[in-house]
């Protein structure tokens, strides 16, 4: 039995580890950024380092392997930027409506003659049958 083979997979390779090229980036700038806020803020205030360095760290992680409706974050991010900035363009199509104000008289035609062309009709079998279905009758 002959099964399809999938085609157009777009997979990342990956560079080092489990990690593709962008998921590094955001790993190493974040890393790089914590070493050099040890020696700017760490010296004076061990604590303080440790919260900006989670805050810092998971901000990377997040942009590194988080997906959002099937994107990654960075594309999210970029996507829901780019439409709140850029101007929005509204079309306009003009239905068709009907005048508001007919003559009393070229109405009563209207109803006479549409009355006589209408015709009722039983429900079909169709129908009937699917209102059984529904109502278990």
């Amino acid at each position: 039995m002959e099964y399809p083979i999938p085609q157009f997979i777009e997979r990342e390779p990956k560079i080092v580890g489990p990690f593709t090229f962008h998921q590094l980036i955001f790993v190493a700038l974040a890393g790089g950024a914590c070493f050099i806020l040890y020696f700017l803020v760490g010296k004076r205030s061990f604590a303080s380092f440790i919260v900006i360095a989670i805050v810092l760290f998971g901000a990377a992680l997040a942009l590194a392997f988080l997906r959002v409706g099937g994107y990654s974050l960075p594309v999210f991010l970029k996507n829901f930027f780019s439409f709140v900035i850029m101007p929005k363009i509204f079309l306009w199509q003009r239905k068709f409506i009907p005048p508001k104000f007919i003559k009393p008289q070229k109405l009563e035609k209207m109803e006479a003659t549409e009355e006589s062309k209408l015709k009722i009709v039983e429900k079909s079998n169709l129908q009937r049958l699917s209102v059984k279905v529904e109502t278990k009758k």
